[in-house]
């Protein structure tokens, strides 16, 4: 009996949630149970057959929240009559996974037909790209909606830039309610993954007009960089390791590169040039489980930005495309 009535208590409880346009851990509890296992077979199945998708995952996640919120805008296609964000600078030829969170999506709509958001799918789908790298684990509150547009000149203007300076960066972090140990935290993020060769060949060749390679940048790797981005046009989408010590574990490797001169973006090592970001990339760099427990903090904070509830936006049927 006791049992009994805990349920009908938790089912109230839920119905308050849902009502009031509240994320929480268990929306889709009802109806979709099996979503989180969905998702996280989808990332494990691209993973397998692309080693840089945890990457490019939880770079799409942190490219949709930074524009317009977390709400899917930078899954949208563009139409004849609608510009969406793909074709933003930071974004074109650079942005990939959305042939991975569009077969998730199609997996979850057998499953749970129009009942969980793409938003919702890419925000878990970060989430296990992280853990399934050996990344830390969190908790994803759900129940946020698809928004019904996208922003182009937003992207093209709020995200941060591997050209940009440090001071920079930070405004755009706290623009969306971050702070200063979210930019050191999330920059993590590229613990894992690659980088063009265009988004720091300025540093090996001709850093700020000095026709020499910018001196805060280790030696040794320089040589090894030049050698993978000669100084031709042609190598400009050359591939490169963003951490070359353990290029898809994700793992503490990331600041002490930091540490050690090492970071491949200028926007990577300028973390060192100021002496309160620099103290928390020496403290990641020596205790990973610090760095662990920050990273997934700045995540929840990171997936909350902005979010769509309630009955506002919609629940796509196809990611690419609003309903119509």
């Amino acid at each position: 009996m006791h049992q009994k009535n805990t349920s009908i208590i938790f089912l109230v409880f839920l119905s308050f949630l849902l009502a009031n346009g509240q994320l929480n851990y268990y929306y889709y509890y009802s109806s979709c149970p099996n979503l989180q296992m969905i998702v996280k077979y989808g990332v494990w199945a691209a993973m397998k057959n692309d080693t840089r998708v945890a990457a490019s995952l939880l770079r799409l996640h942190f490219h949709d929240c930074f524009v317009n919120g977390c709400d899917g805008s930078v899954l949208l296609d563009d139409t004849e009559t609608f510009k969406g964000e793909k074709t933003a600078g930071p974004n074109i030829n650079s942005v990939r996974g959305f042939e991975v969170i569009d077969n998730i999506k199609a997996d979850v709509e057998r499953a749970c037909p129009s009942t969980v958001s793409c938003v919702d799918i890419l925000t878990l789908a970060a989430r296990e790209a992280v853990v399934l790298s050996g990344g830390p684990n969190w908790g994803v509150a759900l129940g946020r909606r698809d928004g019904l547009t996208a922003n182009l000149k937003a992207a093209n203007t709020n995200l941060p830039s591997p050209f940009d300076p440090l001071e920079k960066m930070i405004s755009k972090f706290t623009d969306v309610g971050l702070n200063l140990r979210d930019v050191v935290a999330l920059s993590g993020a590229h613990t894992i993954g690659l980088a063009q060769c265009f988004t720091f060949k300025h540093r090996l060749f001709d850093y700020k007009g000095t026709g020499k390679p910018d001196p805060n940048l280790d030696s040794s790797l320089a040589s090894s960089l030049k050698t993978a981005c000669p100084n031709v046009a042609k190598s400009n989408t050359n591939l490169n390791s963003l951490d070359m010590v353990s290029t898809y574990m994700f793992d503490n490797a990331y600041y002490k590169n930091l540490v050690n001169n090492a970071g491949l973006l200028e926007s990577d090592q300028a973390l060192m040039s100021d002496p309160q970001s620099a103290s928390i990339v020496k403290g990641y760099s020596m205790y990973p489980y610090l760095f662990f427990n920050d990273f997934a903090t700045s995540m929840i904070k990171l997936g909350n930005i902005g979010v769509i509830t309630g009955l506002n936006g919609e629940v796509r049927k196809k990611c690419g495309q609003i309903n119509h």
